[in-house]
């Protein structure tokens, strides 16, 4: 079975989401819905598997990037039991153009979460778990305390489970990223989302350079931390920018970039301006691999947590390979 919305009743279930969930998106002009190729087709979700899964998120009274952020994914993680736990709430202190989340003043954390979260990986048997959350402007610290906190009950609980945080970027938060490292995630995610042009349009609460800079003292902080980002493609940007940014990050030492194609979320975010062929991923691909990545996922469905556990230990047999050959003979 496969998704597919008459475009006109698509419009009217997006206008009417787009109301209630951004009401500070209301007063945008209205963008234009492109209809998607074959090659984003998905499935609707059906199976045993997934409904299990939403259960256990519902009983603990969590929320996932997986459902708030509309992510074409779900059906098939939800059906592995691979859910990515986002914190701290449901509501965001900011409002990017991309982003399905809504926007809003969030209330007080639950000081439950990280025991719920924890008590979630057990009972869904998580082998790699990943932990992102909403951006929390308005916490002292961003958020940085609860989630060095949510790490440590998963490590008491679940010790044999590998942890990957997809953090904000903690701006203006001076020693937050320290806490989270110190806590010891396996992996430390922070996507740039899309190249420095588009910044004032699609990220306008975010910097680039600081983006960029979080990343880089991340492994500065920890040597050995794995650390990766993602981004977005079909936004308008060239192929030299996103080079550009290929060498940006490698410049940071970042280990594994993820490169997946913007699905708009309603006529009141921003457009897409093209759909990118499978081939063009598969060449970014390529390309970013010879950069010096030690891991790429490069196609139209990726997203930062898609295939995350795999995808980890083949980033670690690669660092291992890459220690291995660089041994002295």
């Amino acid at each position: 079975m496969v998704t597919i919305l008459d475009t006109r009743e698509q419009a009217r279930a997006e206008s009417g989401r787009a109301a209630l969930r951004h009401p500070e998106k209301r007063n945008r002009p209205d963008t234009p819905l492109k209809r998607k190729p074959e090659w984003i087709r998905v499935k609707a979700p059906v199976s045993e598997g997934y409904h299990e899964t939403r259960r256990i998120m519902r009983g603990l009274k969590l929320a996932t990037v997986c459902e708030e952020a509309g992510c074409p994914n779900i059906g098939e993680c939800w059906e592995k039991k691979h859910a990515t736990m986002m914190i701290m709430g449901e509501i965001c202190t900011r409002a990017c153009a991309f982003c399905n989340v809504t926007t809003g003043r969030p209330a007080p954390l639950d000081p439950d979460e990280p025991a719920h979260v924890a008590e979630a990986v057990a009972a869904l048997g998580l082998n790699h778990v990943v932990i992102t959350s909403v951006d929390r402007d308005d916490l002292d610290d961003g958020g940085a305390g609860h989630f060095a906190a949510v790490i440590r009950r998963i490590r008491e609980s679940s010790p044999g489970t590998t942890i990957e945080v997809l953090t904000p970027d903690f701006l203006r938060k001076d020693g937050a990223l320290e806490q989270v490292i110190e806590a010891r995630p396996d992996v430390f995610n922070h996507n740039l989302e899309t190249v420095p042009s588009l910044y004032l349009e699609i990220r306008p609460g975010s910097r680039y350079f600081h983006s960029l800079r979080l990343l880089q003292r991340a492994k500065e902080v920890d040597p050995e931390m794995f650390t990766k980002s993602g981004l977005m493609v079909g936004l308008g940007e060239t192929r030299n920018e996103l080079l550009q940014v290929m060498d940006d990050l490698r410049s940071a030492d970042v280990d594994f970039l993820t490169i997946g194609q913007y699905l708009q979320p309603t006529r009141k975010h921003a457009a897409v301006d093209r759909f990118v062929p499978p081939d063009e991923f598969a060449a970014l691909e390529r390309t970013a691999y010879a950069k010096g990545f030690l891991m790429v996922s490069a196609s139209p469905l990726t997203r930062s947590s898609y295939h995350a556990g795999e995808d980890f230990e083949r980033l670690r047999a690669a660092r291992q390979a890459a220690n291995a050959g660089a041994q002295p003979a």
